[in-house]
C-alpha cells in the first residue's frame, strides 16, 4: 500500500523548485524578452512554451546540453524522442560534411534515398517507401492513401493519442476526464481551435489496449454507413508517459482490421527506431499495412517517412494520390539518415539501450518500493518514465482519472533544477540515446530518490 503524498508538500516544493528555477535561467528570461518582439509567444512550436519564460537551449554534445545561462544537463529530453543517437554524433556530422559540398537540395532523388528505403524495408518488413519532412505530414499522407485505396472518409484513432498537427488527428487527444464520453461511444473532440467540426465528425476514437470496444465502434459505423478507412495508432506505446500494449491486443487489431478491410496505420513517429531497430513491427512481431516514422529518422534533422505494402502503396506507384514535397528525400537529410541507420543504429547500439533501460527501470521502482510512493517505473527500448498513479495505466481513461499532474509538474522542475533535461508536459518519458551511460542513468536515478526523500520528510 503506498503513502499519501501531502498536497501542501506538493504546493511548497513546487514553488520552491520554481523561484530556484527563474534565479538560474536570468538569460533565457532576458532572450524571451528579445524574442517575443517578434517570434510569437517567443517560440517556434507551442510546444515550447513555459511560463513565466522558456529554457533557451545553446548547445549539445553526446548525452548532456547547455542552456544559454550555462547549465549542463544531462539530456533526457532529447528533442521531444528525436536525438536517440545523441547530439552532434561524429558519424553524422561526418556524414552531412561529405554531402554540403555536392549540393544540399535539387528537388530530385538521390543514391541516399534508395539506400535508406532499402534499410527501412528491411527493418519493417513493408517493401515500399515514400519520404516527407515530418511526423504530421506522414501521419496525413497516410491516412490520404487509406482513404484513396478503400473509398471511405472515416478515420478511427484512438482517444488520448497525438499523431500530428493536421486537423483529421487533432481530435480527441487532450480533455477534461468529464468529457470523454461513453467507453464504448468515446466523443470527438477538437484539440483546440480552427478545426471544422465536419473534420471531427469524421474521425472516430476507440479506447486502448480494447479490441472489442474497437470492433463494436466499427460494426455500428459500418450499419451507419460510415465504416472506417483506417485504424491509426501508437502500437509500441501509447505515449501518456509510456502505456504499453496489452498482451494479444495489437494482434487482436490486425485481425479486427484485416477483417474488416480496415487499412492499420502504425504512427511510430515517436517509437520508430527507437524501441528496436524496426519499432513496433520488430518488438511485438505484427507488421501493419501501414508505417509512419519521423523524429529520430533524420538524426537531428527534419524528416519523415510513410512504409507499406504492395497493394497499399499502389495507390501511389499508380497515381491516384499525389504524395508530393519540395523538400522530400532532401540531400543532407538522407545523408544523415543513412548515417544514423547504417552506422549509428546498429544491434549494438540497441543492445546498449536496452541495457541503459533496464537499470534505470529497476533504478527508479526500487526507489518507488522504498519510499512507497504511488506510481511505478516503466520503459521499453529507449522510451521510459515513472508514472505517478496509484493503479496501472492502460488507456487515457485510466491515465485521467489517476494521473497525479501536480506531483509530475513538481518532478520536471526538481530534475531540470539538478542537472536532468526532461521534457516539459506530464504525458511525457524520458529518451536515451546511444551515448547515455550508466553515469547519466545512475544521476537520474540519484536525483529522484532525493524528490522521493523530500516528499516523504
Amino acid at each position: 500500500m503506498s503513502i499519501v503524498i501531502d498536497r501542501a508538500r506538493i504546493a511548497e516544493l513546487t514553488a520552491r523548485e520554481g523561484r530556484r528555477l527563474d534565479e538560474r535561467t536570468g538569460a533565457s528570461r532576458a532572450m524571451y524578452e528579445r524574442a517575443r518582439t517578434h517570434l510569437s509567444g517567443g517560440v517556434a512550436s507551442s510546444y515550447q512554451l513555459r511560463d513565466p519564460w522558456p529554457i533557451y537551449i545553446e548547445r549539445g554534445s553526446g548525452p548532456r546540453v547547455w542552456d544559454v545561462d550555462g547549465n549542463g544537463m544531462w539530456d533526457f529530453h532529447n528533442g521531444f524522442g528525436s536525438m536517440v543517437q545523441g547530439h552532434a554524433h561524429p558519424a553524422i556530422g561526418a556524414a552531412l560534411a561529405r554531402r554540403y559540398p555536392q549540393g544540399t537540395h535539387f528537388g530530385c532523388p538521390t543514391e541516399d534515398d534508395i539506400v535508406v528505403a532499402d534499410e527501412l524495408a528491411r527493418r519493417f518488413g513493408l517493401p515500399k517507401w515514400r519520404y516527407t519532412n515530418s511526423g504530421s505530414e506522414a501521419t496525413m499522407d497516410a491516412i490520404r492513401i487509406a482513404r484513396a485505396l478503400t473509398g471511405r472518409d472515416t478515420v478511427m484513432k484512438i482517444f488520448g493519442s497525438y499523431h500530428g498537427h493536421h486537423d483529421t488527428v487533432m481530435v480527441s487527444i487532450g480533455v477534461p476526464y468529464d468529457e470523454i464520453g461513453d467507453r464504448e461511444n468515446l466523443a470527438s473532440l477538437a484539440y483546440g481551435d480552427g478545426i471544422p467540426q465536419s473534420v471531427v465528425d469524421m474521425t472516430i476514437a476507440v479506447p486502448f489496449n480494447d479490441a472489442g470496444a474497437m470492433e463494436r465502434r466499427i460494426q455500428r459505423l459500418e450499419s451507419e454507413g460510415r465504416k472506417p478507412a483506417c485504424v491509426i495508432m501508437e502500437a509500441a506505446m501509447m505515449n501518456l508517459g509510456v502505456v504499453l500494449p496489452e498482451p494479444g491486443y495489437l494482434e487482436a487489431v490486425r485481425e479486427i482490421t484485416r477483417r474488416h478491410g480496415i487499412v492499420l496505420i502504425f504512427d511510430e513517429v515517436k517509437t520508430g527506431l527507437c524501441v528496436a531497430p524496426g519499432g513496433a513491427t520488430d518488438r511485438f512481431g505484427v507488421t501493419p499495412d501501414l508505417v509512419t516514422l519521423a523524429k529520430a529518422l533524420g538524426g537531428g534533422l527534419p524528416s519523415g517517412a510513410i512504409g507499406g505494402t504492395e497493394e497499399v502503396m499502389a495507390v501511389v506507384e499508380d497515381g491516384s494520390v499525389y504524395q508530393v514535397g519540395t523538400y522530400n528525400g532532401n540531400p543532407l537529410t538522407m545523408a544523415a539518415a543513412r548515417a544514423s541507420l547504417q552506422e549509428v543504429l546498429t544491434p549494438d547500439a540497441y543492445a546498449h539501450l536496452d541495457h541503459l533501460n533496464d537499470r534505470i527501470v529497476t533504478g527508479c521502482q526500487a526507489v518507488v518500493d522504498r519510499y512507497d510512493l504511488p506510481g511505478y517505473a516503466v520503459g521499453i527500448g529507449s522510451k521510459g518514465c515513472v508514472t505517478f498513479s496509484p493503479t496501472k495505466v492502460v488507456d487515457y481513461e485510466t491515465f485521467k482519472e489517476n494521473q497525479d499532474a501536480a506531483l509530475a509538474d513538481l518532478a520536471w522542475l526538481f530534475n531540470l533544477n539538478r542537472g536532468i533535461f526532461m521534457t516539459p508536459g506530464r504525458e511525457e518519458e524520458w529518451t536515451l540515446s546511444v551515448t547515455h551511460t550508466d553515469e547519466a542513468v545512475d544521476a537520474y536515478i540519484a536525483v529522484f530518490e532525493e524528490l522521493a526523500a523530500e516528499l516523504t520528510a
